[in-house]
């Protein structure tokens, strides 16, 4: 008997190797088959009840970021999360062991832990006393809030004892944060303290000053974290408005923990406020005012208002209705801004520029029309400008609130 077996370089004939078994051990073979293709018939199984258990309600949804479609999970939490997440996770790994839903093996003890909870039942458990201002993260934010989401509900179980949100919620905050100096861009420390009391968020440039070098009122504060433009993961961009122009402060902090607790202790000084000033408010239409990502940023290049200045490159930032344009990303102060306006009001965007645009500009131009003159800017690409195109519209679509119309006024009348 003999059998054919490849080589590299030729096919040559062996002979096959004869085995003979008693009867004894050819029992022992067949059970051991048997159990084997028992063990590959549960896999198979397994993987197809964990495969269908994305299909109860929540789990066709990262349990954390709100991701379509998670092809990871935690099969000692008993959640769905995306590959990004599962990542995150790895990082308390004394309490989530991850796998992947279509590669790993599963066993049915970890199938029938993940059919027990799933995603809507751990939320209720980790979520239960999320407060309405805290920032619950998406797919779209940075790794930073992300990351401390996950670790305040697994980890810490800040959700579930109302005592262990104390760093946020207490009303008032004190510590120290590294702040960019608004003229030569060095990062020192500086003593911040945020009162809801007071209504102001202040900062101290000696530690043991007295009176405190800025003081921000928290009606006009905003934050929003900024890792690329600031050059940390940790980094967060506070504004606020001085002489009814935007100021811009960048710090960070070592403690991604420390950062997301200020982020959170700001909005939660921002919620309160806005209680008290619109007490007929409900709790959805004040959180999108408690604050806000910028709608978007980004170089293009702008010319002066007569249109025969040459075009220069800056940064602009969409910041709602204000468009304000800096010659550094990192600038303390905008060198100016824009207020747009709605349809309705006869504010308009156009692609292109005029037929008699004098100097040389990017490639794509945009048009601006307000009720008094037209702005002109040039984007580098073509999908820089319908980037830039849509991010107008979408403001100009939207119809005006009430005190909307009165820094509409403030930018007519500017000096």
């Amino acid at each position: 008997m003999c059998r054919r077996v490849c080589c590299t370089n030729s096919v040559q004939r062996v002979p096959a190797a004869i085995f003979t078994f008693d009867a004894r051990e050819f029992k022992v073979f067949r059970t051991l088959g048997r159990i084997i293709c028992s063990m590959a018939s549960d896999q198979e199984r397994n993987s197809r009840r964990v495969k269908q258990l994305l299909g109860k309600p929540g789990n066709g949804n990262c349990a954390d970021c709100g991701a379509a479609d998670p092809e990871w999970a935690s099969y000692t939490l008993g959640v769905f999360v995306c590959l990004t997440c599962s990542a995150l996770h790895r990082n308390i790994v004394q309490i989530s062991k991850v796998k992947s839903i279509l590669l790993d093996p599963w066993s049915s003890s970890e199938v029938e832990f993940m059919d027990t909870l799933g995603n809507n039942a751990a939320k209720a458990k980790y979520e239960q006393l999320v407060p309405a201002f805290y920032y619950c993260p998406t797919h779209k934010d940075c790794m930073l809030l992300r990351e401390q989401w996950i670790r305040a509900k697994y980890e810490r179980k800040e959700f579930q004892c109302v005592e262990r949100q104390e760093p946020y919620s207490a009303g008032y905050r004190e510590g120290f944060i590294w702040k960019r100096g608004r003229d030569n861009g060095q990062y020192l420390s500086r003593k911040f303290i945020l009162s809801e009391r007071e209504g102001v968020l202040k900062y101290f440039n000696k530690h043991d000053a007295r009176e405190p070098k800025t003081i921000m009122k928290i009606n006009t504060v905003n934050a929003t974290f900024q890792p690329t433009k600031i050059g940390t993961a940790q980094g967060l961009q506070i504004t606020y408005l001085k002489d009814n122009s935007t100021r811009n402060i960048f710090v960070y902090h070592e403690d991604g923990k420390e950062m997301v607790d200020w982020f959170n202790a700001i909005r939660a000084a921002r919620f309160h406020y806005l209680q008290v000033a619109y007490p007929g408010a409900s709790t959805s239409e004040l959180l999108p005012k408690v604050t806000r990502n910028y709608i978007k940023e980004g170089y293009m290049e702008k010319t002066g208002p007569k249109h025969t200045e040459g075009f220069k490159k800056r940064w602009f930032t969409m910041d709602d209705r204000r468009l304000m344009y800096f010659k550094d990303p990192l600038d303390a102060y905008a060198r100016g801004e824009v207020f747009i306006g709605c349809k309705e009001n006869s504010y308009t965007v156009l692609p292109g520029l005029p037929p008699n645009t004098q100097g040389y500009h990017w490639q794509f131009g945009i048009t601006i029309v307000t009720p008094d003159r037209k702005f002109l800017f040039a984007c580098e690409t073509d999908e820089d400008q319908k980037d830039w195109m849509a991010a107008f519209q979408t403001v100009i679509n939207r119809p005006m609130l009430p005190q909307e119309y009165a820094v509409e006024a403030y930018f007519k009348h500017k000096p």
